[in-house]
């Protein structure tokens, strides 16, 4: 069921977007498939960053809260509901953001590992989604997806992986004033780790898988700094 409710309707769309590019391009897929889903789940990733900004803005009533209803947990579950309804607060946008993008990897990891392209297994192919042509595993021509070890790819991963938690952590650096001073090491503590350590995880990791994974990150991470310019724009407006 798992495999006919996601997986088979993931690959036909990615087996599609194949068909439909120039040459047969992987890469273009990869880019088409990926775009299609961060547009799909938009509201879902825009409320994840909604939701950051709220926490760290709101951080120091939820200390207050915490500290005066320590001994009455319904009273503080009370308050603390009260203030994300204020707040706007969505306590499980950021696990939505996430789990939506599974299927990507899911599907890629089907297409890649499992049936092996350019291979395609025609067998789960529904009537209307036609075996493309031409599959080309070779990007810009010159990146194949197939192979892992690409320098180029993964530096471009981890400086893009960089941008997006320079922004990220930027936006709630403001908000982190009004922490205690504890609390406020703590954040710059994991906000280094966000810019430095992270980075340097996702650009080995790119290095260490074939060069598709590379390409859907690329797209995800450049995507993800036009979610941030659109929303800042949102916020700016209002």
């Amino acid at each position: 069921m798992f495999e006919t409710l996601l997986i088979k309707p993931l690959y036909n769309v990615f087996i599609f977007f194949i068909g439909v590019a120039p040459g047969g391009s992987v890469g273009l897929a990869i880019i088409a498939l990926t775009i299609l889903m961060r547009v799909l789940f938009y509201p879902a990733f825009a409320a994840s960053i909604r939701t950051q900004m709220g926490m760290q803005s709101a951080q120091a009533e939820l200390d207050e809260i915490n500290r005066k209803y320590k001994d009455d947990s319904e009273a503080k579950a009370r308050h603390t509901l009260a203030l994300y309804k204020e707040k706007k607060i969505r306590p499980f946008a950021s696990l939505v953001a996430l789990i939506v993008q599974i299927p990507i990897f899911l599907a890629l990891y089907f297409a890649f590992f499992r049936e092996g392209l350019p291979h395609i297994s025609t067998g789960l192919l529904y009537p209307f989604v036609h075996a493309p042509a031409m599959v080309n595993v070779q990007f810009l021509g010159v990146f194949n997806l197939l192979d892992p070890h690409n320098i180029a790819l993964s530096v471009l991963v981890g400086g893009l992986q960089y941008l997006v938690a320079y922004f990220s952590t930027s936006r709630t650096a403001a908000a982190n004033t009004s922490l205690a001073p504890e609390k406020q090491a703590a954040q710059r503590m994991q906000a280094n780790m966000m810019l430095y350590m992270f980075p340097v995880i996702m650009g080995v990791i790119s290095y260490s898988v074939p060069g598709a994974v590379a390409v859907y990150f690329i797209t995800g991470n450049l995507f993800s700094l036009f979610q941030e310019f659109l929303i800042r724009r949102q916020l700016a407006a209002k």
